[in-house]
C-alpha cells in the first residue's frame, strides 16, 4: 500500500507540474517562439533519379536491363547529380572547353562522346594529378614521350591543347581497332590497351559491361555516361543557371616562334598583355623562357584585344 501511495503521489505531482507548465505559464514570446522553431526539414529533399532510356556511348548502347549495370550507372548518376558545387563548375567550364574540343574530336575521327572523357580526366583544370598525369587528357610522361610530344622542363606539350587531343585519338583509335569497341576503348584509356585486353582474355568475354574490371575502370565509362547525361540534361538535374553564368572560350590568334624567348612577360607585353594571361593560354610554356636550341617552330596562342582590361 505505501508503494501504490508513493506511486500516486508522483502522479499528482506530474499532473500539477503540468497544470504549472500548460496551465498558467505566460504567452510565449516571439524570442521563445524563435528558439521553439521546428528545424525545415522539408527545405531541402534528395530525390532517387529515373534512369535515362537508350543511354548509349558513341552510339554503342548501355544494357540498361542487366541489374549489375543498372545499379553502377545509377550510382555515378547519385554521385554526380548531389555532388553539386562540382556538377556546376564542370558545367561552367564545359562552356569554355567544349568549343575547342569539338571540332578538334571531329578533325582526328573520334566520337563527340569523347570531350566527356577528357572532362572526367580533368575536370578542365591544369593540375598534374598524384600519379603524375598531366594535362586535359592526363598523359602520364612516358606516354606523351612515346606519342612524339615534347616534355621537359621548359615545355611539356601534355598541356597544349590541340597537341594532345590529336595524341589522344591516336591512342583512341588504335585501342578502337584492338577491341572493335569505342567503349572499350575509353575503358582502356584508364586501364591501358594490355591491361583490358588481358581481362578480357582471361575471363572469356568481349564487351566492357561483361568484364570484371579493377575497381576505377569498373566506374570509368559509367562517370563518362553520367557526365554525358547531366551535361545534356542539366535542369532535370537539378542544375539552375543563365548564359552568362557560364565560362566562355576567349578567342585567339596564333602567333609562330622558331628562336628562344629569353622573357615571356616583356615577350607578353608586346601583344597587350602580362605574363599571366600569357600562361593562362599556353600553358605548356612551363618557364618563364623558351630555350629552343634546335630552333623549332612553336605557335603561341595570344587572346584578341578587348578581352582582359
Amino acid at each position: 500500500m505505501k508503494i501504490i501511495k508513493n506511486i500516486l503521489s508522483a502522479i499528482g505531482l506530474v499532473a500539477v507540474s503540468g497544470f504549472f507548465i500548460f496551465g498558467m505559464q505566460k504567452a510565449p514570446t516571439d524570442e521563445v517562439m524563435i528558439e521553439k522553431k521546428a528545424p525545415l526539414v522539408n527545405d531541402y529533399n534528395v530525390y532517387a533519379l529515373e534512369m535515362p532510356e537508350d543511354l548509349n556511348f558513341a552510339g554503342e548502347s548501355v544494357p540498361i536491363e542487366n541489374p549489375d549495370i543498372y545499379e553502377r550507372m545509377d550510382r555515378e548518376l547519385l554521385v554526380n547529380t548531389y555532388w553539386q558545387s562540382n556538377g556546376l563548375l564542370l558545367l561552367k567550364r564545359a562552356q569554355k572547353y567544349f568549343p575547342v574540343l569539338e571540332p578538334l574530336l571531329e578533325k582526328h575521327g573520334i566520337p563527340e562522346d569523347f570531350k566527356f572523357l577528357a572532362l572526367a580526366e580533368s575536370g578542365f583544370i591544369d593540375e598534374t594529378s598524384s600519379a603524375g598525369a598531366a594535362g586535359m587528357w592526363h598523359f602520364m610522361r612516358e606516354t606523351g614521350k612515346e606519342y612524339g610530344l615534347e616534355i621537359n622542363k621548359n615545355v611539356d606539350e601534355r598541356y597544349h591543347i590541340e597537341k594532345s587531343t590529336k595524341v589522344a585519338a591516336e591512342y583512341l583509335k588504335k585501342a578502337k581497332e584492338r577491341f572493335g569497341s569505342w567503349t572499350l576503348a575509353a575503358a582502356s584509356y584508364n586501364a591501358g590497351i594490355y591491361g583490358v585486353s588481358k581481362r578480357l582474355k582471361a575471363q572469356q568475354v568481349d564487351s566492357y559491361y561483361d568484364a570484371l574490371l579493377p575497381d576505377e575502370t569498373e566506374r570509368y565509362v559509367f562517370r563518362i555516361l553520367a557526365l554525358k547525361e547531366i551535361m545534356n540534361n542539366p535542369s532535370k538535374y537539378g542544375f539552375n543557371f543563365n548564359k552568362n553564368d557560364l565560362y566562355n572560350h576567349i578567342p585567339t590568334y596564333k602567333v609562330e616562334v622558331d628562336t628562344a624567348v629569353t622573357d615571356f612577360a616583356q615577350f607578353a607585353k608586346r601583344f597587350g598583355i602580362n605574363y599571366k594571361i600569357l600562361k593562362i593560354h599556353n600553358p605548356w610554356l612551363r618557364e618563364k623562357h623558351l630555350n629552343n636550341k634546335s630552333r623549332k617552330l612553336y605557335t603561341v596562342e595570344i587572346p584578341k584585344e578587348g578581352y582582359y582590361k
